[in-house]
């Protein structure tokens, strides 16, 4: 077998999708060493902007209205809205999105080891699904992408009662969870929707959803959202990458044949940000090795090795390996020809909450890990005009572990609330009004 090795790639630090060029533009991940300067987090929430339109999907969407988190949240675990600079710039429709790996049941009970600090009560699917649908519910977003859905039709049930409708994908091999997706029924009007099977593809069983919306205006505009859990094997990061790579070629043909709409993707990509792939190997590319708890709140030291600064070039990938990372075994680096950008990324936080991408410092949190895995991501066309904080590493620490007594699930949800923008696609035709 052949093997290919490479170290030309000294690319400075990147966002996992970066824009290099008008065609294609490459994705790769880069591990950045939680930062030492841990703050408590806010503790009360931000009140929503008092100029958002009646009329907008998301003007009904304020935490303050919601009851809190198991019914007697603690004050550490509120979240708060952050602002983009000038969020009222736009003055085009505006959604919200959420994206929420919700731990399926079969999982919580499979992988106990997960979840040697959390109490037992707090595993149990009754008191996980009253806090998942209360949050949900009081978030009041207009589409959610679940990832590690296995009850699904306990959520239809409370969701259907909320106005919402759904899609369900399960994953192939066996496996009884998947994707699910829903939407606000009476603000939203789905024009086509498709699911992928990796195993078709020789990339394990995984599966994602892609679909295509149009808002219920006299002015409707046409969005695509894309919802995908990744394989979770930390070693297996080229079928990581190769499952990203097809969800990302077909979002773009979709997104195409209606029209160029804008494009949002949102999952759990059990990946954090990193570089180059020929930086790294494939049982160490997804970072995950790297976000024990003991290590990233100190109590463990890292072997301070020389070594260590030539692994990632010397690492080699076999043919195989990299055609199946990136579509082409002559290829390092994984195209795609949408221009995405993280929505949290995009609007700034607090250091006590932010890495220094810009991600959330931890997105799940259990035994053996801490960190930041899930992503919302988005096109021309829409911009995020704030995002729902999560906490930082002190208020995690303190709970002891994910779910908890006011935490549905071992993550938690990415919020982020989009405008669409004059110009962009709407399907059929263009907008060309300038911006006042």
């Amino acid at each position: 077998m052949a093997y290919k090795c490479s170290s030309s790639r000294l690319t400075p630090s990147a966002p996992f999708f970066s824009h290099v060029s008008n065609k294609r533009e490459p994705f790769s991940f880069f591990y950045k060493p939680p930062t030492s300067n841990i703050i408590p987090c806010c503790t009360t929430y931000d009140s929503p902007s008092s100029s958002s339109s009646s009329s907008s999907p998301a003007a009904s969407y304020n935490p303050l209205n919601r009851r809190p988190f198991g019914g007697a949240s603690s004050p550490e675990i509120s979240r708060h809205w952050v602002e983009a600079d000038q969020p009222n710039a736009y003055q085009g429709e505006r959604f919200t999105v959420v994206s929420y790996n919700i731990l399926a049941d079969r999982n919580a009970l499979k992988h106990k080891d997960l979840y040697t600090d959390v109490n037992p009560l707090y595993l149990k699917w009754a008191h996980r699904k009253k806090l998942i649908c209360d949050e949900l519910i009081g978030l009041n977003p207009d589409i959610i992408c679940l990832q590690e859905v296995d009850k699904y039709f306990d959520l239809l049930m409370v969701m259907e009662k909320a106005g919402y409708a759904g899609t369900f994908k399960g994953r192939t091999g066996g496996n009884v969870d998947g994707c699910a997706m829903f939407w606000k029924a009476d603000k939203l009007r789905l024009l086509e929707g498709e699911s992928i099977e990796f195993k078709a593809l020789g990339l394990r069983d995984n599966v994602a959803q892609l679909s295509v919306f149009e808002t219920c205006k006299a002015e409707p505009r046409r969005l695509l959202v894309g919802n995908i859990h990744v394989l979770y094997n930390p070693s297996r990061g080229e079928v990581k990458l190769g499952q990203i790579r097809n969800l990302l070629s077909r979002a773009q043909i979709l997104a195409e044949k209606w029209g160029d709409v804008p494009v949002i993707l949102a999952g759990d990509f059990n990946s954090t940000p990193k570089l180059d792939v020929m930086l790294y190997s494939r049982r160490e590319m997804s970072g995950q090795r790297n976000c024990h708890p003991p290590q990233v709140f100190g109590v463990e030291k890292e072997m301070s090795n020389p070594l260590s600064l030539m692994e990632g070039f010397l690492n080699c990938w076999s043919d195989e390996e990299l055609k199946t990372a990136t579509g082409d075994s002559n290829y390092n680096l994984v195209t795609h020809a949408l221009k995405l950008k993280s929505s949290y990324a995009t609007v700034k936080g607090s250091t006590r909450t932010r890495d220094l991408t810009g991600e959330p410092v931890a997105t799940s949190y259990h035994s053996k890990f801490l960190g930041t895995v899930d992503y919302l991501w988005y096109s021309d066309g829409v911009v995020p005009i704030r995002v729902l904080d999560t906490l930082s590493f002190d208020i995690l620490r303190k709970t002891g572990g994910l779910p908890s007594k006011e935490l549905g699930s071992d993550h938690l949800a990415l919020v982020s609330e989009f405008v669409f923008i004059p110009g962009a696609s709407e399907g059929s035709h263009l907008i060309t009004d300038e911006l006042t």
